[in-house]
């Protein structure tokens, strides 16, 4: 990853552990966050050891914003190596639910948080990507698009939320018609499909007791909650060359959430 240039939308939880390692590796990173005081404290705090860091603050739910942060980075770093898709919400507080429960609001406000914003972010870099030229392995750049085990593995009983899913699947879909279109130009597209992690969206699971009993036997691997760190490092896998042969892939990483009863 030396002095190569990423993208990664977000600032907290796993996009916060991802851009640590990504810095730590010798690579500079260009992230985006939508609150102020949040994003500046993690600038301030990566400042302190790392000086190939740069951030936007905004909300990718306007459509604007992701042109603007591919402009930015392009302005400041003249290349793209890599994009992680991060940023997303649960829509549970906004009406989804279970099909018959979810809301228009809920519905709407959920596919557009997690799929549109991926979308529009790809549809920039793709453009600048096209462009460059190859690195010394022969690719002009990396996509990595953060789904869920909820878009392959439901789970009726906790987490039933049907535009969550919905999204989560999409992702997967649009990735891997992404990653047809775009290995001839070198460019990978892959996914990644934690199970439940340790982060500010996942509070509500992770502080519920009867979940997290749960979790004991759903994520076996750790018996509980997994920690950010854990998916960052799958992720910065496939986002570094050391993954150069691999795309259109989603990988799960659920500490064994999909096999479990």
């Amino acid at each position: 990853m030396k002095n190569k240039v990423f993208i990664i939308t977000g600032s907290s939880g796993i996009a916060a552990e991802t851009i640590k390692l990504v810095l730590s590796e010798g690579g500079k990173v260009f992230y985006i966050g939508r609150d102020m005081n949040r994003s500046k404290a993690f600038y301030d705090e990566l400042k302190t050891t790392y000086f190939n860091i740069n951030y936007l603050v905004g909300d990718l739910t306007n459509p604007v914003i992701a042109k603007k942060l591919v402009q930015e980075c392009m302005d400041k770093y003249g290349r793209i190596d890599g994009l992680f898709n991060v940023a997303g919400i649960s829509g549970r507080k906004f009406g989804d639910g279970p099909v018959h429960e979810c809301t228009e609001e809920g519905w709407e406000t959920t596919m557009t948080a997690n799929v549109t914003t991926q979308y529009r972010m790809c549809r920039e870099v793709v453009k600048v990507m096209l462009q460059q030229a190859c690195d010394k392995d022969g690719l002009r750049g990396t996509i990595l698009n953060m789904s869920s085990i909820l878009g392959i593995s439901p789970e009726p009983k906790f987490f039933s939320t049907i535009g969550y899913a919905a999204a989560k699947g999409a992702i997967i879909s649009m990735s891997k018609s992404m990653a047809s279109k775009y290995a001839k130009d070198k460019i990978r597209v892959n996914v990644i499909a934690p199970g439940l992690a340790l982060t500010r969206m996942s509070a509500r699971a992770s502080q519920n007791e009867e979940i997290v009993n749960f979790m004991k036997k759903k994520q076996p691997l750790v018996e509980g909650v997994m920690d950010a760190k854990s998916i960052a490092e799958a992720s910065c896998f496939l986002l570094s060359n050391k993954s150069k042969v691999i795309t259109g892939e989603v990988l799960k990483v659920d500490a064994g959430w999909s096999i479990s009863n």
